[in-house]
């Protein structure tokens, strides 16, 4: 056995509480006891060093280029992996840079528009028709992606407990749905945010598309800046854009919602969380979200708490989210073709990667999705149960 080989076998043997079978350079062999759940096809040599410093950067990088492909159900095997992250191997001083970036607000732009301004063009190949780029809410098994993620602004929308007239500003308004359905459905004057250049044209389109210039704004515009502006608002909500804020700002996130939220006022935030406070992905970082944190439920809690906030619900939307990136992967898998001709394979293969990962790390419970709802001071005007 070459040297090589005989490294990459001991290394992967550490992998063994789901069997699967190793085909390096045309040898075959068996890693862990039982009948193999899956093959993994080696056919160029991942170095060492690689390995040694990154499990999940080295074997993402080698399955982006090709040199390493999986025979079986990729979202099965990712989940089978990721249940063994204990094994994976992290050299954090050498990922410095990828793991603890600027948080400034240059950077933070530049970042998100590395992964949402790929065009409105490629997110319409597979997201749903409302073109909503978070968590679902299955409200039964039977429902559609699109009706999914219908349900989930409604419900989203019912805890706000919106009123004809009030104000409502989002914060990461994405291509502006939410704020969209709120003005139609609740009468109320939305203002939203985004520092992507793509939806906020999308944005503007669907806004004179539905005639409610003067019900519904959105502004490229740093979540920072908004107490420039001088607006205060009935309601803030908040979905999916926590994740882009980076562990320094978190106070700062806080203090800006307290800032432009009338006193009892209520602010929804949905985001994804993360068991482990500190930045462990360097694949996801490299190519997915640069500058992406998952802050943990406790930590943005407490933050929440060192102001004026206080808590009043709080629910996981865990497994919706695992079946929200399956139906992505459905949807993106149709389109593979298409993808791989106008970006590349290894574009493709990438976005393959995370669509199933992410799916596969809800699923078992290594991340979460949260919602939070609070009030700004306290407010007795509000129902003693659950009104959503």
């Amino acid at each position: 056995m070459r040297l090589a080989d005989s490294f990459l076998v001991h290394y992967l043997d550490r992998f063994d509480k789901y069997p699967f079978e190793l085909d390096l350079h045309g040898k075959q062999y068996e890693i862990g006891e039982g009948k193999p759940l899956f093959r993994v096809i080696v056919h160029k040599d991942i170095p060492k060093a690689e390995l040694l410093s990154s499990t999940s950067l080295s074997l993402g990088e080698a399955y982006m280029r090709g040199d390493l492909e999986i025979d079986g159900d990729l979202f099965q095997v990712l989940r089978y992996l990721l249940e063994q992250m204990s094994m994976f191997t992290l050299d954090r001083n050498k990922f410095n840079y990828l793991l603890y970036p600027s948080e400034d607000k240059s950077t933070q732009k530049e970042e998100i528009s590395a992964h949402y301004d790929l065009g409105n063009d490629f997110y319409k190949l597979w997201l749903d028709p409302t073109l909503s780029y978070s968590c679902a809410y299955f409200e039964h098994d039977t429902d559609t992606l699109e009706q999914a993620q219908r349900n989930k602004v409604a419900h989203t929308l019912r805890k706000l407990r919106l009123e004809p007239g009030m104000t409502l500003l989002d914060i990461g308004c994405g291509w502006g749905y939410l704020l969209l359905e709120a003005a139609k459905q609740y009468g109320v004057k939305g203002f939203g945010c985004t520092l992507s250049r793509e939806q906020y044209d999308m944005g503007q389109a669907r806004i004179r598309a539905l005639g409610l210039e003067d019900q519904v704004e959105i502004a490229l515009l740093d979540y920072r800046d908004l107490p420039k502006t001088g607006r205060v608002f009935d309601r803030v909500v908040s979905v999916g854009m926590l994740e882009h804020v980076g562990r320094s700002q978190y106070d700062r996130y806080m203090d800006v919602v307290e800032h432009v939220l009338k006193n009892q006022g209520l602010f929804l935030l949905h985001y994804i969380d993360g068991r482990d406070e500190r930045n462990s992905n360097p694949w996801m970082r490299k190519y997915i979200f640069p500058g992406g944190t998952l802050p943990s439920l406790a930590e943005i809690i407490k933050r929440g708490y060192n102001g004026s906030f206080q808590l009043l619900d709080v629910e996981s939307l865990r497994r919706h989210y695992s079946k929200t990136l399956r139906c992505w992967y459905q949807n993106f898998q149709k389109v593979h073709d298409q993808v791989s001709a106008e970006r590349g394979e290894a574009f493709m293969r990438m976005w393959d990667l995370y669509l199933c990962g992410c799916a596969a790390a809800f699923y078992i419970g290594y991340i979460d999705v949260h919602q939070l709802l609070f009030t700004k001071g306290t407010n007795n005007d509000l129902p003693m149960t659950r009104w959503f």
